[in-house]
C-alpha cells in the first residue's frame, strides 16, 4: 500500500478523511499522477497493537474484549505512524492532537481516518488491496480444514516459491483480523497469495470468503472439532463448505477424495472445477520410496518431490498443496524444504538421544491419531506420549478421549502420561488394553516434573493436547533442561502481553 495516498485509502476502507498532515499531497483525479509522484506517500504496512506500531504504519484501533484500541490512536500517531483508522470519537480526539502538532513531520502528525466499524473498514481496505493485486495478476488460494489447514499453507508456500513471488499469512492469521492483516502484507508484484480460514461458528467461513474472494479453494479434511458449539459433523462439514459456495464461477476446489459429508455441496456447484485427492483421487501418492523421494499421480502426470517431511500426515497434506499449486499451473519438482508452523510436530533434539516431538499447538480426534501414528511409526526406542485434554468436543468427549487411549495402546505407545481430567479416561482405556505404564496428572507442571524423572537416553516422547491446557510448558522445561535432571521449578509459558484490542483471533 506504499503507493497509496490518503484519499485513496480512506476510499479503499470506506472511511472519512478527518485530518491530512499540511505536507501530505491529495491525490489527483488520474491514475497516471499517481505513478508520476517522485515518491510513495502511503503506509508502509498496518498495526492493530500501538505498542509496537511501525514507523510509517496505519494504526487500526479496534475493539477488543477488554480495551478499544481507538484509544491509543494519538499514542500510535506520536509513536510515528503514517496515520490512523479509528471509531469517530477517537479519531476526532487524535485530529485534535495531530493538528496541535503544527509542524511540517513532527510526531503526532499523521492522517486521520474515521469509520464506525474500524474492523470493517479494516476488511475493506484488505479486499480492496487483494483487488489491486489481483489488476496485475495475482492469484488467491483459500485453505480450511478441521486438522491440517496451517501445515498444507506451508507446504503449498514452499512448492510454489521457486516459482512465483507468494505470500503465505504468517502462523494462523486466519480470523477476520488475522486473515486481513495477512493480505494487507503483501507487497505490490505478489503473484499468489495463500491464506488460512478458520471457524468457531457457521457464518464464519462465508465471511473470510467474501473478503478472500479465492481463485483455489482447498477443505483439508472434516472432523470432531468445535462439536460443542455446532453439534454435529454435518454441521461442521457445512461450515467448512461454506468456502465451496463462496467460490466464483470458474474456480477450483480442491477436496479430500470420497468425503461423504462435502457431496451434498459438490454437488451444488456444477460450475466449479473440482479436484480430488488421497487414495482414489485425482491427486493422489503412487510411492514412498526408501530414500525419502514419494511419487504423486496428478491426472496424468507423475511429480516426484523430495519433502523435508514424512509424516502420513503431512504426506496427505502434501497431496492437497501440490493440486493446488497445479491448479495456479505451477507443476513442482525436487526438494520440499518446509518450515512449519511453531508447536506443530517439530522434532528438538534434547541431548542423551532423547527426541521430543513438540506438537502442542492444538489438539482434536483426528490429529491425535495423527500424532500417534506418526509417534508409533518413527521412534527408534520407548514411546512416551503427553497427551492432554481435548477441548470443545461436546456430549461425545468422555467417548473420544476413551478412544484415543485405547488407539495408543493399540500401537504401542510404552508410557503414556496424561494432563487434565478429561484426558483421564485416556489413562483408563490404555490401562484396559493391558498396555505399558500409565500416569495421569492434573496439570501441565505435574506433567513436567514427572517426565524429568522419567525419560531415559532413547525415548521419543510426544507432547499433544488442546492449547487451554498448557502443555508448550512441558516442551519447554523439558528443552531447558536436556540431561534429565529435575529442574526447580517448570518453565512458564512466556507472556505477550495484551494487545490493545482484539488479537488476530486465532481459530482452528
Amino acid at each position: 500500500m506504499r503507493e497509496w495516498d490518503a484519499d485513496l485509502l480512506a476510499r479503499a476502507a470506506g472511511a472519512s478523511l478527518v485530518h491530512r498532515p499540511e505536507h501530505v499531497e491529495r491525490s489527483e483525479p488520474s491514475p497516471a499522477s499517481r505513478a508520476e509522484r517522485p515518491e510513495p506517500s502511503g503506509p508502509v504496512g498496518v498495526s492493530i497493537d500501538s505498542r509496537v506500531v511501525g514507523l510509517g504504519e496505519l494504526f487500526v484501533g479496534l475493539v477488543g474484549e477488554r480495551a478499544d484500541g481507538g484509544e491509543y490512536a494519538a499514542q500510535a500517531l506520536q509513536a510515528g505512524a503514517w496515520g490512523v483508522l479509528a471509531a469517530p470519537e477517537h479519531a476526532l480526539a487524535a485530529a485534535a492532537i495531530a493538528q496541535a502538532a503544527g509542524v511540517r513531520g513532527a510526531p503526532g502528525d499523521g492522517v486521520v481516518l474515521a469509520h464506525a466499524d474500524p474492523l470493517a473498514g479494516l476488511q475493506a481496505l484488505a479486499g480492496s488491496w487483494l483487488g489491486e493485486l489481483r489488476s496485475a495478476g495475482a492469484k488467491v488460494v483459500a485453505i480450511t480444514g478441521s486438522t491440517g489447514k496451517t501445515s498444507t499453507k506451508d507446504i503449498l508456500g514452499a512448492l510454489l516459491a521457486p516459482h512465483l513471488q507468494v505470500v503465505a499469512s504468517p502462523e494462523n492469521f486466519n480470523t477476520e483480523i488475522g486473515m486481513a492483516l495477512a493480505i494487507l502484507a503483501a507487497p505490490a508484484g505478489t503473484q499468489a497469495v495463500v491464506l488460512e480460514l478458520a471457524m468457531r461458528g457457521a457464518g464464519q467461513i462465508a465471511e473470510l470468503t467474501e473478503i478472500a474472494r479465492p481463485d483455489v479453494g482447498v477443505i483439508v479434511n472434516v472432523g470432531p472439532v468445535h462439536l460443542e458449539l455446532l453439534g454435529t459433523l454435518e454441521a461442521i462439514a457445512a461450515a467448512k463448505a461454506e468456502l465451496l459456495a463462496g467460490l466464483k464461477p470458474g474456480a477450483t476446489a480442491i477436496v479430500p477424495a470420497g468425503e461423504p459429508l462435502l457431496e451434498p455441496y459438490l454437488d451444488l456447484r456444477e460450475d466449479v472445477h473440482i479436484v480430488t485427492f488421497g487414495p482414489g483421487g485425482d491427486v493422489q501418492l503412487s510411492e514412498r520410496r526408501p530414500d525419502g523421494r514419494v511419487e504423486i499421480r496428478c491426472g496424468g502426470e507423475e511429480i516426484v518431490l523430495e519433502p523435508s517431511f514424512g509424516q502420513a500426515y503431512n504426506l496427505r497434506n502434501l497431496l492437497a498443496a501440490v493440486a493446488a499449486a497445479r491448479a495456479l499451473g505451477v507443476t513442482p519438482g525436487g526438494e520440499v524444504t518446509v518450515r512449519f508452523s511453531a508447536l506443530r510436530g517439530e522434532r528438538v533434539q534434547l541431548g542423551e538421544k532423547i527426541v521430543l516431538i513438540d506438537d502442542c499447538y492444538n489438539a482434536n480426534p483426528m490429529s491425535m491419531r495423527a500424532a500417534i501414528d506418526d509417534l508409533a511409526e518413527t521412534a527408534p526406542g520407548r514411546r512416551v506420549a503427553v497427551l492432554g485434554d481435548m477441548l470443545e468436543l461436546g456430549p461425545d468427549e468422555l467417548r473420544y478421549h476413551r478412544e484415543i487411549g485405547a488407539h495408543a495402546a493399540r500401537l504401542g505407545v510404552d508410557v503414556l502420561v496424561t494432563v487434565g481430567p478429561l484426558a483421564a479416561e485416556m489413562a483408563g482405556a490404555f490401562a484396559s488394553e493391558g498396555a505399558g505404564e500409565v500416569h495421569s496428572v492434573p496439570g501441565a507442571p505435574a506433567a513436567a516434573e514427572l517426565l524429568a524423572q522419567r525419560l531415559a537416553p532413547g525415548d521419543t516422547v510426544l507432547v499433544k493436547g488442546s492449547r487451554g491446557v498448557g502443555l508448550e510448558r512441558v516442551a519447554q522445561t523439558l528443552a531447558a533442561a536436556p540431561t534429565g535432571a529435575t529442574p526447580d521449578a517448570p518453565a512458564a509459558a512466556p507472556s505477550t502481553g495484551a494487545l490493545d484490542a482484539a488479537p488476530t483471533g486465532i481459530r482452528r
